[in-house]
């Protein structure tokens, strides 16, 4: 792929035009942590040296997004103005994968009709449709990656697959009491979507915990701050993912901020939360448990943060899940990352009333 610029061909009110959307689909990602560390430009790469390893190098025509995790990481202003121009995001993350920052092209500001409408969409019934999609998406990509898990499980555990055939079906009814969910506004039953989402949730994790063929440690599901391996496997994969969908939704000209399932809050991209419930089982879940079920070796500091190496080594099987991982999508196979840009291109032709058809989410097959 040859993309001396990333955002080929600029609309009034996205980015996300069909000749970018081709050049998504092979992706390559750069990834740096280490105290001492420095990336500096030369001629069309991106150069990465740190004292006593050999240096590594990024072709600029092919790079899509830049990875800085942990700290003691530094890099030159050229960088930062070679990436801009070329519409290269550099993301920041912590140790655990939370987002701390991401540096953009000021060029992705250029879509005022695309943000006005997603503002209004928030007080009418645009802001309940796309809510329910969101939660509908993540239910029942959640009941697929447990079917996934449990194909081989038949002969060995009969007992625990017809437990997972009834949350299956419990679950499914969760997800058709959201769809029965009528209101003019997402405010009038935003705690009804998300007590469905989070009894979903419950029945999700607790099989899924059952259904790893280790013994993890693991007793449930914790956000940030967790220190057991299982729950950092997944905070930091997600924080990855995090990056992804936010550079999805500004190139297709939305606001990360603006969201409808999540409310609002000074420096909580609420639409990111609503956008990634699509994409957490089928990217992140499923690495991380076959990473798990493989028995690879993943390691912890004293304090429960991952070691470097088990960080880019997930990072590394997230990325090629995005870059590799072909679904059935529109009638096609299509890769995760382009599917993922897709979905945020229809969620912004939605809230302008282009797209023809409600929102629907993406639910991946099993």
């Amino acid at each position: 792929m040859a993309t001396n610029h990333i955002i080929s061909k600029v609309t009034v009110d996205s980015f996300l035009d069909d000749e970018l959307l081709e050049k998504i689909k092979p992706v390559t990602e750069l990834l740096v942590d280490g105290w001492g560390t420095f990336i500096s430009k030369h001629s069309e790469r991106l150069i990465v040296t740190r004292k006593g390893q050999s240096p590594q190098e990024a072709s600029l025509s092919t790079l899509q997004a830049v990875f800085i995790s942990g700290q003691g990481v530094s890099l030159s202003s050229d960088v930062v103005e070679e990436c801009a121009k070329r519409g290269i995001p550099i993301h920041f993350l912590d140790f655990s994968g939370k987002s701390l920052a991401g540096l953009y092209s000021s060029q992705l500001t250029g879509t005022v009709k695309t943000r006005r409408e997603q503002l209004k969409a928030y007080s009418d019934e645009r802001g309940v449709t796309l809510a329910k999609a969101f939660a509908s998406g993540k239910i029942h990509n959640q009941i697929n990656l447990l079917r996934y898990m449990s194909k081989n499980r038949a002969g060995k555990d009969p007992l625990l697959v017809d437990e997972l055939k009834q949350t299956a079906a419990d679950m499914e009814a969760l997800s058709d009491e959201l769809k029965r969910l009528t209101a003019t506004n997402i405010d009038s039953i935003r705690e009804q979507v998300l007590s469905l989402e989070g009894r979903a949730a419950v029945l999700y994790w607790e099989k899924a915990r059952r259904l790893l063929l280790v013994e993890a440690g693991w007793d449930s599901r914790e956000g940030q701050g967790a220190t057991d391996l299982v729950n950092s496997l997944l905070n930091y994969g997600y924080g990855i993912l995090y990056s992804r969908i936010e550079n999805a939704l500004l190139l297709a000209g939305l606001d990360p901020y603006g969201g409808f399932t999540h409310t609002d809050r000074p420096g909580k991209p609420s639409l990111v939360f609503d956008l990634i419930e699509e994409f957490r089982q089928p990217v992140v879940d499923r690495v991380v448990f076959a990473l798990l079920n493989l028995k690879t070796s993943l390691q912890q500091d004293e304090a429960g943060l991952l070691l470097p190496d088990t960080r880019r080594l997930l990072a590394k099987k997230i990325l090629e899940r995005l870059s590799e991982g072909r679904e059935s999508y529109e009638s096609k196979k299509q890769t995760l990352q382009y599917i993922l840009f897709n979905q945020a291109r229809h969620l912004a032709t939605y809230v302008r009333g282009d797209l023809g058809h409600p929102y629907t989410p993406f639910e991946c097959r099993w």
